[in-house]
C-alpha cells in the first residue's frame, strides 16, 4: 500500500463549482479568462514543473442518479455523488418513482387532502418550470389533478418564475402551460386552480442558507398575506415588469399578488389551510418552510400566522432537522459517506465554504445530513457571502476561501480538508460572460495560492468540480448553433450545462498515479480515490477509483 497522506501532508480537494470542459469559443468564460495557472491545470503535463495526472468526470445525467442523460447536473446532487462514492437516484426520478408505485398518495398526502375535503386552500408554492433541478412542472399538475380527483375543491398555486435553470425569459410561457392545464382540469373535473402570486426565485421566496431572509419575507407577504404588488393575473403582472424593465430577468421579477376586481387576493392563506412545497430539492424551501410554521420566529416581522396551517413538502428537505415535518416522499438514506469513512477511521477533516455553498460541502457531501459523524475531527467553516448581485462582486469569496484553506494546511492537524469555491457557479448563473470571466480569473489566482501551499507541505491537490456552467454562456440549439435575440445579442444561458468535469491530481508526495480505465467515469468514482490517497480501505458498494495511488 502507498504511503497515505498526513496532517503533514494532507490532502486536499479543491471543488471549482460550475466549471465544466468544454473547447475554447466566445462564450467560455474559463479560457476567455486570464487565467495562466487554471489554464495550466486543465490541459498540461506539468504545471509549474509538477507532473499533473488527469481525467475528465461526467457530472451530469445518469451518471448522477438523474433520470436520463439530458439532465443537466447540479451542486446538490454532484457533492451528494461525490460523497456517497456511488450512484443514486436523485429527487426528480425519487419522485416519479413515487408517483408511479403510488406510495406518494399515503398518509402525508391524505392528511393535506382532508384540509380540502373539509374546505379549506389547499396552496402550492414552488419554482414553475421543467429545469428539473428544483422542480419539474408536471409533478404539480399531477398533484393538482390527484388534488381534485381525491375531492378537494380550493387549489392555489403560488409561482416562483425561474430564468435559471431554463432559458431565460420563458417565464411566462410555463405561466400559460399551468393556465391551460388548470382550465382542462377544471373543464373535466369541476375544480379550476388558480395562480394566486408569485416572482422570481432569487428575489422572491428562495433565499438559502440564510444568505438573505428579506427574499423570504418578500414570498411570504406575497403567498401567505397576499400582500405584493397586485395584478388581475400572473401573466400581467410578468408582461408589466417586462414593460418596465426590458432586461430584468425571470429570476429577479419582482413579488406580485392576484387580485379580484375589488383589490382583495384571490389565494391567501387563511385558517386551517393546508401548503405543499411542491420543489423537491430542498436547500431553497427550508426557509419559507420555518416562516410558515414556527413560533417562536424572528428572521423578519411576520405577524401571526394563520391557525392551524398544515405545510408539507414534496421531499424530506433536512432530516436532522426534521424539515419539513410531514412529506410525500421518503428520501434516499445514505450512510457510509466518504466523510463517515475517514471519521470512524479517526483521521482528522476540515469543510470550508462560503455561504452559498457551505451546505453542499457539509450536508449534501455527508449523504443529507446535518449533524458531524465524530465532532471532535470535523470542523465546518462558512465564509460569509456577500449579499450584492453576484455580477456586481464575481471575485465572491474566493480569496477569502483560499484564505482558510492555507490556514488549514498550515495548521498541521488534518488528513482531508474539502473547499468548495463558488464563483464559477454563482456567477455563471448571471448569464455575464464579462462578470464570469473575472470570476475565473479569481478562482485563478486562489488555486494557484492553495497550490504553493500544498507544494510547500508536501501533500495532494486535486481540482474538480460539481458540474458545468461558466464554460458554456450562450444558447445553443440541438445543432450547436448559437441561439440570438431580435437585436442580434447572443442569447445569454443562465443554466448548467451537459459538460464534463476535470479531475486532476498534483501530488506532491512523490508516489505512483497512474488513471484507471473506467468506462464513463463519473463523479462517483472520486470518494474511492480519495480513500486510496488516505490509505483507508474502500467500502464494498463504493464505484471504482478514478485513479490507482502507488509507491
Amino acid at each position: 500500500m502507498a504511503t497515505p497522506n498526513t496532517p503533514a501532508a494532507p490532502l486536499v480537494l479543491a471543488i471549482l463549482d460550475g466549471v465544466g470542459l468544454a473547447p475554447p469559443s466566445d462564450d467560455n468564460s474559463v479560457w476567455l479568462a486570464h487565467a495562466p495557472f487554471l489554464h495550466s491545470v486543465l490541459r498540461d503535463d506539468f504545471v509549474e514543473g509538477q507532473h499533473a495526472v488527469r481525467t475528465e468526470l461526467r457530472a451530469h445525467g445518469t451518471a448522477v442518479g438523474l433520470p436520463s442523460d439530458a439532465d443537466m447536473g447540479n451542486s446538490e446532487v454532484g457533492h451528494n455523488i461525490l460523497g456517497a462514492g456511488r450512484i443514486f437516484d436523485q429527487g426528480a426520478k425519487q419522485v416519479e418513482q413515487s408517483m408511479l408505485e403510488g406510495t406518494m398518495w399515503g398518509g402525508a398526502w391524505q392528511h393535506v387532502v382532508a384540509r380540502g375535503l373539509a374546505g379549506k386552500r389547499i396552496h402550492f408554492i414552488g419554482l414553475l418550470s421543467d429545469g428539473n433541478v428544483h422542480s419539474h412542472i408536471k409533478h404539480l399538475q399531477i398533484m393538482l389533478e390527484r388534488a381534485a380527483t381525491d375531492g378537494a375543491a380550493h387549489l392555489v398555486v403560488h409561482v416562483l418564475l425561474d430564468g435559471r435553470d431554463v432559458r431565460d425569459g420563458t417565464g411566462d410561457q410555463y405561466v400559460h402551460q399551468l393556465e391551460a392545464f388548470c382550465a382542462d382540469l377544471g373543464a373535466r373535473t369541476g375544480v379550476t386552480p388558480i395562480i394566486a402570486s408569485g416572482g422570481g426565485r432569487m428575489g422572491v421566496t428562495m433565499d438559502r442558507y440564510e444568505a438573505d431572509w428579506a427574499v423570504v419575507e418578500r414570498g411570504y407577504q406575497a403567498h401567505c398575506l397576499g400582500d405584493a404588488r397586485p395584478f388581475m393575473s400572473a401573466t400581467e403582472a410578468i408582461s408589466t415588469f417586462r414593460a418596465e424593465d426590458p432586461d430584468v430577468s425571470d429570476q429577479f421579477l419582482p413579488p406580485f399578488t392576484v387580485v379580484h376586481a375589488d383589490g382583495s387576493p384571490v389565494g391567501a392563506m387563511q385558517d386551517g389551510d393546508a401548503v405543499v412545497l411542491f420543489n423537491f430539492r430542498g436547500d431553497r424551501m427550508i426557509e419559507i418552510y420555518r416562516a410558515l410554521t414556527e413560533t417562536p420566529f424572528d428572521a423578519f416581522e411576520r405577524g401571526p400566522l394563520p391557525a392551524n396551517l398544515l405545510v408539507t413538502g414534496l421531499a424530506l428537505y433536512d432530516g436532522d432537522l426534521k424539515i419539513p415535518a410531514e412529506f410525500l416522499v421518503p428520501p434516499t438514506r445514505v450512510t457510509n459517506t466518504v466523510s463517515e469513512v475517514i471519521a470512524t477511521a479517526g483521521l482528522h477533516q476540515a469543510a470550508i465554504a462560503e455561504t452559498q455553498k457551505y451546505g453542499h460541502v457539509t450536508y449534501f457531501w455527508n449523504g443529507n445530513q446535518s449533524d458531524k459523524f465524530n465532532a471532535p475531527l470535523e470542523d465546518y467553516v462558512e465564509i460569509q457571502s456577500d449579499r450584492v448581485p453576484f455580477e456586481q462582486r464575481p471575485w465572491m469569496k474566493s480569496a477569502e476561501t483560499a484564505d482558510e484553506l492555507i490556514q488549514r494546511i498550515r495548521a498541521g492537524k488534518y488528513h482531508f480538508i474539502r473547499a468548495n469555491f463558488a464563483a464559477g457557479d454563482m456567477v455563471g448563473h448571471t448569464g455575464s460572460v464579462q462578470a464570469a470571466t473575472i470570476a475565473v480569473e479569481g478562482l485563478d489566482i486562489s488555486l494557484r495560492r492553495v497550490f504553493e501551499e500544498v507544494r510547500r507541505a508536501g501533500g495532494t491537490l486535486i481540482v474538480t468540480a460539481d458540474h458545468g456552467n461558466c464554460e458554456v454562456m450562450v444558447e445553443r440549439n440541438s445543432k450547436g448553433e448559437v441561439q440570438y435575440l431580435a437585436d442580434g445579442t447572443p442569447v445569454p444561458k443562465k443554466s448548467h450545462t451537459l459538460s464534463p468535469v476535470p479531475f486532476v491530481v498534483l501530488d506532491f508526495t512523490g508516489r505512483t498515479i497512474t488513471v484507471n480505465a473506467i468506462e464513463r467515469a463519473g463523479l462517483a468514482n472520486v470518494a474511492a480515490t480519495l480513500l486510496q490517497f488516505l490509505g483507508l480501505p474502500v467500502p464494498d458498494a463504493y464505484a471504482a477509483p478514478a485513479m490507482t495511488v502507488s509507491g
